[in-house]
């Protein structure tokens, strides 16, 4: 069957090992499998395509062009919404981080504040405010986005992603900031391996059924009362920490699963 994997061009130089490792799990399971990026348009051989972009939109026209998208659209829009996931968690019954809109300094009722836009990724748009004139000036700086607010909360520079493939929670690692309160890898974080406990285990779960999604992160936070807190959703999510803590060979996993869903459709 033939497959194709969607790339932004910047992310699929970025990730090409890993895209490599997708297309030969995938010729081992007797699944044609070819890059595509950009603005390029989907041959009509197409029958499914492992979206790796943010643009909800374009999966959205993969969905309704009736190719089978992993993750759906849906996924895709929630994921990269930080309010629309912190809304799903309330749905769902899971503890979060406490978010709101952002407009103005006004919104702001107490330091230290962490500010983000809603759709940023990696932890680059994320900044700790103690004052109004920063966020004004984080305000100021963002002036066509949405941003959010959320109070800070001391977890020891510290988060845990919990990997979900299908309905079942594949590995997980913790990540710790240096020099920083992010924990971001890609900001010089580090990652070790982490056996979550049952509850995050749940919830992460929880949230992939609701969701219908196929390849997640599901980030959470520990506060000072050791009460884990929904932090963020990853799609798509990077390997790249797990691969670096553990055996587990998410491609394999992740074309394993494509086959299962194809199977089901057929």
């Amino acid at each position: 069957m033939k497959g194709y994997i969607y790339y932004d061009e910047v992310d699929a130089v970025r990730n090409r090992w890993f895209i490599d490792e997708l297309i030969k799990e995938g010729t081992e399971k007797q699944l044609d499998v070819e890059l595509l990026t950009g603005d390029a348009d989907l041959p009509d051989d197409a029958k499914f395509v492992l979206y790796r972009g943010r643009d909800f939109g374009k999966s959205r026209q993969f969905e309704s062009d009736g190719i089978i998208v992993i993750n759906r659209s849906e996924v895709n829009r929630i994921a990269n919404d930080k309010i629309q996931t912190c809304e799903l968690a309330a749905i769902l019954g899971i503890p979060a981080i406490p978010t709101r809109r952002l407009n103005s300094s006004l919104d702001v009722r107490e330091y230290p504040v962490i500010i983000k836009t809603s759709d940023g990724h990696g932890g680059a748009e994320v900044h700790l405010c103690t004052t109004e004139a920063e966020v004004d000036e984080i305000v100021a700086h963002y002036a066509d986005r949405q941003l959010l607010i959320q109070p800070y909360i001391e977890h020891g520079s510290s988060d845990v992603r919990l990997y979900v493939i299908g309905n079942e929670v594949v590995g997980a690692v913790k990540r710790t900031g240096v020099g920083t309160f992010k924990a971001n890898v890609a900001l010089g974080g580090t990652a070790e391996r982490f056996v979550p406990p049952s509850p995050l285990r749940e919830f992460a779960v929880r949230i992939a059924k609701a969701l219908k999604s196929d390849y997640i992160g599901v980030d959470f936070i520990q506060n000072k009362d050791n009460v884990w807190l929904l932090n963020e959703l990853e799609d798509p999510v990077g390997a790249r920490s797990l691969y670096e803590t553990s055996e587990v060979n998410v491609a394999r996993e992740v074309m394993q699963h494509i086959c299962r869903k194809i199977e089901k459709t057929l």
